[in-house]
């Protein structure tokens, strides 16, 4: 039962359908093929149930902070400041890459997102200044990932709805991993420009005056996650209140730059409910799917499987992770939190670990799955930014950064304090 339900999964996944497609398709099937119930009379109480959810009322929030801050200009003047500080640096605009995806993702909660938006500023600087434009991409794919990491994030956001995980310690337990990951990858550009340096480019000369004239282009960001997570930790405000109170402020700044207009707030409109509407839908039929595969009894017998095999701890974590990553490559991260996290994250608690540890630590795979091809989101939102060349440089490209990723990952198995220790300081 468990074999035919896999097979199907990837067999749709491989037929290029929509994710939400798929997973609709896959809780049909287990209802039609496996089940003596009608499970599609619950669809409607699935759907009403978790999509007025006052929680996830923070993921739309999120995407429309990061889209006026996109179309206010914001972005592209802190990518100008972060370059800066950090173009001296062996690999010069590359470490801008990294740095102002980690600032940028600070207000966004979107991996995609982030990307996306350095990526526009960034681009023009390949050819310009002479980078190798596989590595070039990849730090701007790599640095996309801290959008789900770095809080708010839309992931750590529906893995705390989806486990009854309290979202401020999620978001603070991210903090650390998130500076640490933003040094890994700055390190993987060091290490190969070291190593070959006509990939480096050219250095852009910047004198003390204008890094510190730049200060006030990196303000603005360093405001809005204040404004957002000083709300959460001071008490004052929910996740999902302070979402707001980042929407509002990210309309007061855009309206200190002159950046307001109709044209510009329909666009981001337009945007926050195409982005939101597609993510409801991969929830909504997730969910749907979760529901058929326990109705049927698939999760007890995944359940009896993994634990029947008798394995420590730590080795039954490990098969688990490299199950999650195999699932990475053929599925887009999001979805594979909500597909997944509901059957595996009890049986994670259950050999000991804290759930608020299991929540980054599935944050970090997702990142893991949108480098990964063939199905790295990041990766193709880069190459229709790009227009040239095959999405297979930016394959490439990421390599090395899927290593420092798998680093973070042995380091917080070996030392969990690197997450705990933020949220511990909260009790």
């Amino acid at each position: 039962m468990l074999l035919k339900t896999t097979l199907a999964l990837f067999v749709l996944l491989a037929m290029a359908l929509p994710i939400a497609a798929v997973l609709g398709v896959l809780a049909l099937f287990i209802d039609i093929g496996l089940s003596r119930y009608p499970l599609n009379v619950a669809l409607g109480d699935i759907a009403w149930q978790h999509s007025t959810d006052f929680t996830l009322v923070a993921v739309p929030l999120f995407i429309l902070m990061g889209e006026i801050m996109l179309h206010a200009g914001i972005s592209t003047r802190m990518y100008a400041g972060v370059a800066r500080w950090l173009s001296w640096l062996p690999g010069g605009l590359m470490h801008a890459n990294i740095g102002a995806c980690a600032i940028f993702a600070a207000t966004s909660g979107s991996s995609v997102a982030t990307a996306a938006t350095i990526g526009v500023a960034a681009m023009p600087e390949i050819d310009r200044r002479g980078y190798n434009e596989r590595l070039f991409l990849g730090s701007l794919a790599a640095g996309g990932t801290l959008g789900i990491l770095i809080p708010p994030s839309m992931n750590m956001i529906i893995y705390g709805l989806l486990t009854s995980t309290s979202v401020p310690r999620l978001f603070i337990a991210g903090i650390l991993p998130g500076i640490i990951l933003t040094l890994f990858y700055m390190g993987v550009v060091l290490i190969c420009c070291l190593v070959r340096p006509d990939w480096a480019g050219q250095k852009e000369e910047s004198t003390w005056a204008a890094r510190f004239a730049a200060l006030r282009d990196l303000l603005q960001p360093t405001i809005l996650f204040l404004l957002v997570l000083g709300s959460i930790y001071a008490g004052w405000a929910t996740p999902t209140e302070a979402a707001a109170l980042g929407v509002i402020g990210a309309l007061a700044l855009a309206a200190l730059n002159g950046q307001v207009s109709a044209g510009m707030l329909r666009t981001v409109l337009e945007n926050t409910v195409r982005v939101s509407a597609m993510l409801t839908l991969i929830l909504i039929f997730a969910l749907f799917l979760n529901f058929a595969i326990a109705a049927v009894g698939m999760v007890r017998y995944f359940n009896d499987v993994i634990l029947g095999l008798g394995w420590p701890p730590l080795a039954t974590l490990l098969f688990i992770i490299s199950i999650y990553i195999l699932l990475g490559t053929f599925m887009d991260g999001l979805a594979m939190v909500v597909l997944t996290v509901p059957v595996v994250a009890p049986i994670v608690v259950s050999l000991g670990y804290d759930p608020v540890w299991f929540g980054v630590m599935i944050v970090l795979i997702c990142e893991a799955a949108i480098l990964s091809p063939p199905v790295g989101m990041a990766l193709f939102v880069l190459q229709g930014i790009r227009g040239r060349g095959t999405v297979s440089d930016i394959f490439w490209g990421v390599t090395p950064f899927m290593f420092a990723i798998f680093a973070l990952i042995a380091l917080i198995i070996a030392y969990p304090a690197i997450v705990l220790w933020l949220p511990g300081e909260l009790n």
